[in-house]
């Protein structure tokens, strides 16, 4: 059995969200036994990214005022968008827009790793699909910088690996109604 064929996620945990009116955001955390740097690395570096994230970036996003094409995978339509880099402060705080998301990534020392936070705004029917998301995508993401990669599970490939169960957990966790994803065929009668 190879490593990815163990990948089962852990349960739903580490993420809140801010409500502002229409405005939601995700705020999602995660400590990481790394170091900083290497946690830097994966957010900023195309070669690394692409081993987990849900986007190719076609430019390393570790300087403010960079433009670079980020492209959705494995979606039935790639989305291609440029983000721009507001903020690079290497190893502690990335800021960028994906799409119409902004995306602020604060990395802070714990322990003798990093505490890693993501902070994203997401449209509210969509909050607890993203948190699971991101979920699976932190623990490839954690996977690859211990050297042991398990490769991108993002798309319809997340199904395969509990994202429904996450996503159910965090929409309980958040107060909301539980999902009904895939949506079932209606019963015949």
């Amino acid at each position: 059995m190879t490593d990815l064929e163990q990948y089962a996620p852990g349960p739903a945990n580490g993420a809140q969200i801010r409500k502002d009116g229409e405005k939601w955001t995700l705020i999602l955390v995660r400590e990481l036994r790394h170091s900083r740097e290497k946690v830097w690395q994966a957010l900023t570096d195309p070669a690394q990214l692409r081993e987990w994230a849900p986007f190719d970036a076609d430019g390393n996003l570790g300087t403010t005022g960079t433009k670079v094409k980020l492209t959705t995978v494995r979606t039935p339509v790639p989305n291609v968008s440029e983000a721009k880099v507001a903020l690079a402060v290497a190893p502690e705080v990335l800021e960028y827009n994906w799409g119409d998301h902004n995306m602020r990534w604060e990395l802070e020392p714990f322990g003798g790793g990093t505490r890693l936070t993501l902070w994203t705004n997401i449209g509210r029917r969509f909050i607890a699909m993203g948190a699971a998301g991101w979920h699976i995508c932190f623990d490839v993401l954690e996977r690859l910088i211990a050297g042991e990669p398990i490769g991108r599970i993002v798309g319809p490939e997340a199904m395969k690996f509990g994202w429904q169960r996450l996503h159910a957990e965090y929409a309980k966790q958040f107060g909301m109604e539980t999902p009904d994803w895939p949506p079932q065929a209606a019963q015949k009668s």
